[in-house]
């Protein structure tokens, strides 16, 4: 594709209801998202003026969530990057609730990466005062997942 049809592409994207969108076409892959997510400079992004405006608003925003969850806790982040789960299996209840006691070593998340699930335990004990993610949110390293007050 060509940068034209990707640009358009993106606009259309833009003023639509949709979400997310995949293209994955040979070698040509594009991902896009409208999910509040903080991107880091290790993805290859399309250099877009406007999405360098979204993105530096997204970062100030993940700047001060993580302001906010120090003061509840300590956050148990994501060591991959991929497709979080916030239950076992589709249909099941979330592994950790806020209010919530976990237990060092505790499953409290799945991520998928490269259709690997890895199971993300905690590594603190206390209490969950706040679940940062939404099931199925693409994650970066070192993004929070949970939060947790320890006891």
């Amino acid at each position: 594709m060509d940068l034209q049809t990707i640009s358009s592409l993106m606009k259309q994207f833009e003023d639509s209801e949709m979400r997310e969108l995949k293209i994955d076409d040979g070698d040509f892959h594009l991902y896009l998202s409208k999910n509040k997510q903080n991107h880091s400079d290790k993805q290859a992004p399309i250099s877009v003026p406007v999405q360098t405006a979204q993105e530096n608003t997204k970062a100030v925003e993940e700047e001060s969530k993580e302001e906010k969850t120090e003061d509840q806790g300590k956050a148990v982040k994501a060591p991959i990057v991929g497709i979080v789960y916030l239950q076992a299996k589709p249909g099941q209840p979330a592994l950790v609730h806020v209010g919530d006691h976990v237990k060092k070593g505790q499953t409290v998340c799945i991520i998928e990466a490269m259709k690997m699930m890895t199971e993300i335990k905690s590594n603190l004990t206390g209490t969950v005062t706040a679940i940062n993610v939404e099931n199925e949110d693409l994650v970066e390293v070192d993004q929070p997942l949970i939060t947790v007050k320890e006891d």
